[in-house]
């Protein structure tokens, strides 16, 4: 079923948003930034979206992407442009989100021909994000070409990871073969992302790190609450959206849907549902959405409409609209309505 929210967007609205998407999809299934070049987790965000918005062929067709430009080590690389690679490290994040997807779509479609092809895949990606969690729970933010591990630890990329070791770790009991590392990495990582803000980079101007621990599932109840109201004044542009950076006239539809997915997830509708309502107005007519725009100057900024926006607009519609299967994944990893895959 597509989402439909009533009086701001329509089933139709929804799927022609995805339809958006599907349009930009390269021929070997990748899915690109407007500049060009495709990374794992925005493709897989996207492949979430199709998914959503019923183009289940063209999802696969994204996910037998991942499968083929996925590293022997399990990562992708940061960045490839025409099926080549030309940033050739490895972030722990992008590796990750492969268990979300995977598990969304299992939620979604049932497959578990699917789920089981894609396990080996699941499983070496998170082998590799788990071999860069330090002794203090945080995980590197990526290893560079040669191998090396960076020096730093993303809260927005940690709390992303942290939803995926959760999803991962269903994936693993439905598949036969726990993977009891996984679990005690993510409670670890857990208490770093609530206990230990000085183990991460300092990105506080972005307003990612601001709801990312909600939206990952490691902050929830009066804490999550308390977070959102210690910055709500510097993020949120009343009528507009959720501004990108503290610092700068610019909101964006993706942060504002995300925003709005963490609301939902902690049971603040109300707001989530205006904030959704507010930002309809960067829907172009063709169901894309522009990335942003920049109230200062009154223009759309950049001058273009992204993918991975419209993908974030579709699955917090399905989030307020509680349509899928998965519509609840960023509320509560979902648990799978039926037996073990591997019964």
């Amino acid at each position: 079923m597509t989402p439909e929210i009533p009086g701001i967007v329509s089933a139709a609205a929804v799927r022609a948003t995805a339809g958006s998407i599907a349009a930009v999809q390269e021929p070997d299934g990748g899915i690109p930034w407007p500049e060009g070049h495709v990374d794992a987790w925005n493709h897989i965000e996207c492949a979430m979206a199709l998914t959503v918005g019923g183009l289940r062929d063209e999802a696969r067709h994204a996910y037998d992407w991942l499968v083929r430009h996925q590293r022997p080590d399990g990562s992708w690389p940061i960045k490839v442009v025409r099926g080549e690679a030309v940033e050739r490290g490895g972030e722990s994040n992008h590796a990750a989100y492969i268990a979300v997807g995977v598990w969304h779509e299992l939620l979604i479609t049932g497959d578990t021909g699917f789920a089981r092809r894609m396990w080996p895949h699941v499983r070496r990606a998170l082998t590799f994000v788990v071999g860069l969690q330090t002794a203090e729970g945080d995980i590197i933010w990526k290893r560079d070409e040669d191998g090396a591990p960076s020096d730093q630890s993303l809260l927005t990329g940690c709390s992303s990871i942290h939803q995926a070791l959760r999803c991962g770790i269903l994936l693993a009991e439905c598949m036969g073969d726990p993977q009891p590392d996984w679990e005690l990495a993510a409670d670890r990582l857990q208490h770093a992302l609530v206990a230990r803000p000085e183990l991460f980079a300092d990105k506080s101007r972005w307003s990612m790190d601001w709801y990312y621990p909600i939206l990952g599932g490691a902050v929830r109840g009066a804490a999550a609450f308390e977070r959102l109201a210690a910055s709500w004044d510097t993020f949120v542009v009343p009528g507009l959206g959720v501004r990108c950076v503290a610092d700068q006239p610019w909101v964006t539809g993706a942060e504002s849907s995300e925003l709005v997915m963490a609301l939902e997830a902690i049971g603040d509708r109300e707001r989530a549902v205006r904030i959704f309502a507010e930002i309809q107005y960067l829907r172009h007519d063709d169901g894309s959405y522009w990335t942003g725009y920049q109230f200062a100057n009154d223009r759309h900024y950049p001058d273009e409409r992204s993918a991975y926006t419209a993908a974030a607009v579709v699955l917090a519609a399905d989030a307020l609209a509680g349509a899928t299967p998965a519509a609840g994944i960023f509320r509560e990893v979902v648990p799978l309505s039926r037996p073990s895959l591997s019964s």
